[in-house]
């Protein structure tokens, strides 16, 4: 069986590694995981080229949320976010759904934050919309978004609606009060924030979705002020073992064996 990553650029992508790891501890020996480089409008054509030994494809930037379009179902989570990073591929039919979120919440278990009552958003891209997900299953019931660009937080409103939360719109000078909140997640470009200045609140934690270098800037700011930092390589991993099993259809994936190739192949980078 085959499953692969598809994004552009994609050549830096982990996935590979973790989802092959997890095909060797389980012993599914004739299932490789290959990697693609694919573009919006390439997606369509790509998916419709492939056969019955293809068992799912992850989706990464710029793909999320045009691969709605190109599913056959589309899970309730994957439709209320506005985005998909997985295509499950089976029987000829292809659905769409989302690991990120609960991919991040599981992140942030392991983190030991189970709940949140309030978050702030650092950035309002694509991944702010995962962010507006985890928030929503966290139980929060208000999130409010720091942007530099107020029309990007207009376009979350309808996700935020979808999920039942209270947005709130703020601007990137803001950011400094975004501390008062159970979590933060910061969503943007590596450099970004490597300025910016936040008053945490003490048991405040912190998801920074970016990995190379860690800590970021803004995380060793925050652990300095003793808040709990959660780096992306830990979504990185979550994501793709709930992907894992989507696609082998097995019920328990080998996390151990991913999480130890996953660490390996992030230190030679």
């Amino acid at each position: 069986m085959q499953a692969a990553v598809l994004g552009k650029p994609i050549e830096h992508s982990l996935s590979p590694v973790i989802h092959s790891a997890g095909f060797a501890a389980a012993g599914l020996t004739d299932w490789v995981y290959g990697r693609y480089e694919c573009d919006e409008p390439g997606l369509a054509a790509f998916v419709d080229r492939l056969d019955d030994t293809w068992a799912g494809l992850s989706l990464t930037m710029p793909l999320k949320e045009i691969a709605l379009a190109v599913a056959d179902r589309v899970t309730p989570l994957a439709d209320a976010v506005g985005a998909a990073n997985t295509l499950v591929l089976r029987n000829g039919k292809r659905l769409a759904d989302n690991t990120d979120v609960p991919g991040m919440v599981d992140a942030l278990a392991e983190a030991g934050l189970e709940s949140a009552e309030s978050v702030s958003v650092l950035g309002a891209g694509g991944t702010a919309r995962a962010a507006l997900g985890a928030a929503a299953q966290l139980g929060a019931a208000t999130v409010s978004v720091f942007a530099r660009r107020r029309e990007a937080v207009l376009e979350l409103e309808p996700v935020a609606d979808r999920l039942g939360l209270e947005l709130r719109s703020a601007g990137w000078d803001e950011a400094v009060t975004a501390g008062r909140a159970d979590l933060v997640v910061s969503t943007v470009p590596k450099g970004v924030t490597d300025d910016l200045r936040i008053d945490w609140r003490p048991g405040t934690v912190l998801f920074d979705v970016l990995y190379d270098p860690w800590p970021t800037p803004l995380a060793a700011a925050a652990q300095s002020e003793g808040v709990t930092a959660v780096d992306g390589l830990k979504l990185l991993l979550t994501q793709a073992v709930r992907q894992w099993t989507l696609f082998t259809g097995l019920d328990e994936a080998p996390v151990e064996a991913m999480r130890k190739a996953l660490d390996k192949a992030a230190r030679h980078r």
